[in-house]
């Protein structure tokens, strides 16, 4: 038992660190697990500073985006600036419309890209289920997954200002299913919720870190 202990402990200090920004999302822990199989150390953190300089930060979410950006207000602002740096940020799901501006479901996101948050127009809402990725433009984050099928679960979607989409799922028309600007990159389905292409999003979101 000693030795399995040592062993994992010097797996965990080769490993890259992942840092969950904790507003309480009640998806952390699942996405902390996804983390660690895709072969990072993830830690969840209100610590300003720990957000900020982390290799990798990561805004997982669920729920309601005004109630999910006040329990951000305390690294906010870390997050500014750690993307104003050009060190990486992900945003998953509600996570990603974060990223974006105002958004109709109340509150406003970090304005980190331009564009609003709409509820989706479709007969069926939410959008709940499995759909196919078509990549618009090649993609660090999404290297190897055209046509792979992977989870949502949302009512709401970002809608890009500017020429950052890399990825739509067809729903009653088309939907933004994924975002990559320099630093910044967000999905609006769950890696966590989406077998082995969801594993692999995390994988290649590890990689274009260290790369970035």
């Amino acid at each position: 038992m000693r030795t399995q202990r040592r062993r994992h402990s010097l797996d965990e200090g080769a490993r890259m660190k992942v840092v969950l920004a904790d507003y309480g999302a009640g998806n952390l822990r699942s996405v902390c697990a996804a983390v660690e199989r895709a072969g990072a150390s993830p830690e969840i953190s209100t610590d300003p500073a720990v957000v900020r300089e982390a290799p990798l930060a990561v805004i997982a979410g669920v729920g309601h985006v005004e109630s999910a950006a006040r329990g951000l207000e305390p690294v906010a602002e870390a997050l500014r600036e750690r993307a104003a740096a050009g060190r990486p940020l992900l945003g998953i799901c509600v996570g990603m419309q974060l990223l974006f501006e105002e958004s109709e479901e109340g509150g406003r996101g970090l304005g980190l890209l331009e564009g609003p948050v709409r509820r989706v127009r479709a007969r069926r809402v939410p959008h709940m289920g499995w759909n196919a990725l078509a990549l618009k433009r090649p993609s660090s984050l999404l290297d190897g997954l055209e046509g792979a099928d992977v989870y949502f679960a949302h009512s709401y979607c970002a809608e890009p200002a500017g020429d950052v989409a890399v990825a739509e799922v067809e729903h009653d028309g088309t939907l933004v299913a994924a975002v990559e600007s320099g630093p910044l990159a967000g999905v609006q389905f769950h890696p966590e919720r989406s077998g082995a292409a969801g594993a692999r999003v995390l994988e290649n979101a590890i990689r274009w870190s260290r790369s970035a």
